[in-house]
C-alpha cells in the first residue's frame, strides 16, 4: 500500500469515529421504548395486566372504548388493575415522566458537540491594514476517552429507571385492587346496615303497639326506639363509607364522571381459597424478584462505576485538541493543532475522591439495610395475611354457622311457644352482626392478600392494620 492510499485510509478511520460514537451512544427513543417494554412484560408475568402508554390520538380512542366495554358488566378485581394500567390519566403521566428521565441518561452516554471557535482581527488603518482571520475546529479528547465510563453508567442508569416505573405500576395496580376491595365490602355492608334497619324499624314498631295495650313499659319502649335510632345513623354511616370508598376506586382508575356513573359493583367478595399461601416459597420468591433489592444493586453498580470514573477525574478533568487554521493579509496560511490541559496546581482531587468513597460506601449500608428490611417486610406481611385468612375462615366455619344454628334453635322455641318475639328479634340481630365481622374479615383478608402480593414484589404498602369490626347497634331487652 502507497503512501496516498494509506492516507485515505486514515482518514476513513477516523472518519468513522464519529459515527460509532453515534452508533454506541445510541437513540433516546429506542432507550425510552426499550425500558417501556422491559416494564411491559415483567407487569405482564408478575401482575396478569398489560400496562399500555397511549400514545397517539388512536390509542387513546381505543382505551376509552376499552374503558365503555369493561365497564358495561360488573368490575372484577383483575378489571380493576387492567383499567389502572392502561387508562389511568396518573399512570399515563408517569410513564411520560420515566421518558423524561430515560432520555436524560441517554443524553449522559454521548459526547458533547464539538466548539467551532472563528476570530477576525485587524492591524492599521486604510491600505495599510492587515486583516487576521482564525478558525479552529475543536473536541474534548478528554470526554472520548471516558466515553465507554459514561455509556456504562447509562446503561445503569437505565436500568435504575426501568425498575423504579416497574414499581410504580406495580403500586398503581395495588391501590387499584384494595379499592376495589374496599368499595365492594363496603356496598355489602350497607346492605346488612339496610337489614338491621329494617329489623329494628319493625321491633319499635311492636314496642310501641305493645306499650299502647298495656304489656310493655315506657323504660322496654324507649330502648326499642334507641336501637332503632342508633340504627339510622349506622346505615348513614355505612352509606357514606360505600361513597367515598366507591370514589376512591373511581380516582384510582381514571374514570371521567359519564364512566363512574357506569360503573358497576359485584355484589360480594370473592370466597376464600382453600388453602393459603406456603410461606417457605413466598420467603424465596421474595428475595428472587422484589424490584427495591435490584434496584439497590443497580444503585451499587452504578456507584462503583462513578468512584472509579471519579479517581481519574479529580485530578485531571479536561483535556481539549483542537484543529487550527490562521490566515493573514498577504502571507500563507497557518495550520496546526492546540492543545489545553488544566493543570492540578491548587486542587489535587482529595476532596472529589474522598466524596465519592463515601458515597460507594453509603450505597452499600443502604443495600444491606434494604434486605434486612425486605425479609422483615416479607415476614411481618406473611403474618398479617396468614391472620386475616384465619380469621376469616373462623367466621366463615365457626361463627357464622353457630349462629345460624342458634337462629334455627330459637325459631323452634318460638313456635313452641316458649319464648316471644323479642327475644327471635334480639337473636336475629346477633345473626346479622356475625355475618357482618364476618365480612369485614374476609375484606382484611383480601386486603392482606393484594399487600402480600405487593411486598412481594418490591412495593410495600405500610403496615396492615385490622380494623375493628362495625358489629350492629345493642339493642333492647334480648332477655325480657
Amino acid at each position: 500500500m502507497n503512501s496516498r492510499e494509506s492516507r485515505v485510509a486514515r482518514r476513513i478511520r477516523w472518519a468513522a469515529i464519529p459515527l460509532a460514537v453515534t452508533l454506541l451512544a445510541g437513540c433516546a427513543s429506542t432507550a425510552i421504548d426499550s425500558n417501556f417494554g422491559e416494564v411491559q412484560s415483567l407487569t405482564q408475568s408478575r401482575l396478569g395486566a398489560e400496562v399500555k402508554w397511549l400514545r397517539s390520538s388512536e390509542a387513546r380512542e381505543q382505551a376509552t372504548k376499552d374503558v365503555q366495554s369493561i365497564l358495561a358488566h360488573p368490575l372484577t378485581a383483575d378489571d380493576a388493575v387492567r383499567l389502572a394500567l392502561a387508562y389511568s390519566p396518573a399512570l399515563q403521566a408517569t410513564l411520560y415522566d420515566s421518558a423524561a428521565a430515560s432520555a436524560t441518561a441517554a443524553q449522559g452516554a454521548r459526547l458533547p458537540n464539538p466548539v467551532f471557535t472563528f476570530e477576525r482581527l485587524v492591524r492599521g488603518q486604510g491600505a495599510d491594514r492587515d486583516l487576521d482571520i482564525g478558525r479552529s475546529l475543536g473536541i474534548s479528547l478528554f470526554d472520548l476517552l471516558l466515553l465507554p465510563s459514561r455509556m456504562r453508567i447509562a446503561s445503569f442508569q437505565q436500568q435504575q429507571l426501568q425498575l423504579r416505573l416497574a414499581g410504580d405500576v406495580v403500586q398503581a395496580a395495588t391501590e387499584a385492587r384494595q379499592n376495589w376491595i374496599r368499595a365492594v365490602a363496603a356496598q355489602q355492608q350497607v346492605q346488612y346496615a339496610e337489614q338491621v334497619k329494617v329489623a329494628a324499624d319493625a321491633t319499635a314498631e311492636l314496642a310501641r303497639r305493645m306499650q299502647a295495650v298495656g304489656n310493655f313499659s315506657k323504660l322496654q319502649r324507649a330502648r326499642e326506639q334507641a336501637f332503632a335510632a342508633e340504627a339510622v345513623a349506622q346505615l348513614a354511616r355505612a352509606r357514606q363509607s360505600a361513597q367515598s370508598s366507591r370514589e376512591a376506586l373511581v380516582r384510582s382508575l381514571g374514570l371521567d364522571a359519564a364512566q363512574a356513573r357506569m360503573l358497576k359493583l359485584p355484589e360480594r367478595l370473592p370466597d376464600l381459597p382453600k388453602s393459603p399461601r406456603d410461606e417457605a416459597q413466598v420467603e424465596q420468591q421474595a428475595i428472587d424478584q422484589r424490584l427495591d433489592v435490584r434496584m439497590a444493586r443497580a444503585d451499587l453498580q452504578t456507584t462503583a462505576r462513578e468512584l472509579g470514573l471519579s479517581r481519574v477525574t479529580s485530578v485531571i478533568n479536561g483535556l481539549h485538541v483542537a484543529a487550527v487554521r490562521n490566515s493573514e493579509t498577504g502571507q500563507p496560511p497557518q495550520k496546526g493543532f492546540d492543545v489545553e490541559l488544566p493543570i492540578p496546581l491548587f486542587d489535587f482531587g482529595d476532596a472529589v475522591r474522598a466524596r465519592s468513597q463515601a458515597t460507594y460506601m453509603a450505597a452499600v449500608n443502604r443495600t444491606a439495610q434494604l434486605a434486612v428490611e425486605a425479609t422483615s417486610q416479607v415476614r411481618e406481611t406473611y403474618g398479617a395475611y396468614r391472620t386475616a385468612f384465619d380469621v376469616a375462615r373462623h367466621y366463615m366455619e365457626e361463627v357464622v354457622p353457630l349462629r345460624k344454628t342458634i337462629s334455627e334453635e330459637n325459631q323452634l322455641r318460638y313456635n313452641g311457644m316458649l319464648i316471644g318475639v323479642f327475644e327471635l328479634i334480639a337473636d336475629a340481630r346477633e345473626q346479622i352482626s356475625s355475618v357482618n365481622q364476618a365480612l369485614e374479615a374476609q375484606r382484611d383478608f383480601w386486603l392482606a392478600d393484594a399487600a402480600l402480593q405487593a411486598t412481594l414484589i418490591g412495593k410495600p404498602v405500610g403496615s396492615i392494620t385490622f380494623q375493628a369490626s362495625s358489629a350492629a347497634p345493642a339493642g333492647g331487652d334480648a332477655g325480657h
